[in-house]
């Protein structure tokens, strides 16, 4: 049995593919990503699909794996693996629920941080009970560098690049030590304020930067790229 799981975010579009619960394929999709999509149906022929977005999509993507596969999309109607006692169910971001699926499904039976990197930083907390109780958001590196070049008058627009001094020398590498190192304290910081009320928790790290990010950090931490596809994929199983 084949799953196509698309994640519509901010920043990329991307699509994974699993054949009986074993990631075969990732693709990055350009543009709306409709005629790649389309590809990607051609290719694999999967059985099932499932979309998470967080971006107003081509409503044209949803016909077209509606027609093509058994489809779901992701939303507050989702049959869950986890419930979410706090808060507005409905207002909890579609990715950031495909986080805390993996959790669950990966790592049973144990209270999971997860730190998405992507468009922001989420940190998505679900305790031993696979309760969903929130976390927090701040901004992620791009719009860290965007930022910091759109609204001043003379910082110059900079991106990634991971060698660079603690101490910078010039503007560039002052950003990049203020942006990345900044981050990884964050999220240090947070792991620890996480430790003093949770005495044994797992700390899950996922996004695209996430192996690297990982390096930066003191704490015991697992690196998963892959996790929000994962997600997507145990969520695609409970409601099929």
């Amino acid at each position: 049995m084949k799953t196509i799981c698309l994640d519509l975010g901010n920043t990329r579009m991307k699509a994974a593919v699993f054949e009986d619960g074993v990631l075969i394929g990732s693709h990055v999709l350009e543009n709306d990503g409709l005629s790649q999509i389309t590809s990607l149906l051609d290719e694999y022929k999967p059985e099932r699909s499932i979309l998470s977005s967080v971006i107003h999509h081509s409503k044209a993507i949803e016909d077209l794996l509606l027609e093509k596969t058994k489809f779901h999309l992701l939303n507050h109607q989702t049959k869950l693996n986890f419930s979410i006692p706090v808060g507005k169910p409905e207002q909890m971001g579609a990715d950031r629920l495909a986080l805390a699926a993996a959790a669950v499904h990966f790592y049973p039976g144990k209270n999971n941080l997860v730190v998405g990197l992507g468009s922001c930083i989420t940190f998505n907390f679900i305790n031993k009970f696979n309760q969903f109780l929130g976390g927090s958001i701040s901004p992620g590196m791009e719009m860290r560098f965007r930022s910091l070049h759109e609204d001043t008058a003379l910082l110059p627009l900079v991106t990634k690049e991971w060698n660079f001094p603690l101490v910078g020398y010039d503007t560039k590498t002052n950003i990049l030590s203020g942006v990345i190192l900044g981050m990884a304290k964050e999220i240090e910081g947070i792991v620890h304020e996480f430790g003093k009320k949770y005495s044994n928790f797992n700390v899950v790290l996922t996004g695209g930067d996430c192996t690297y990010f990982a390096r930066l950090l003191k704490n015991q931490i697992f690196a998963d790229p892959e996790l929000l596809y994962k997600g997507l994929y145990a969520i695609s199983e409970t409601n099929n």
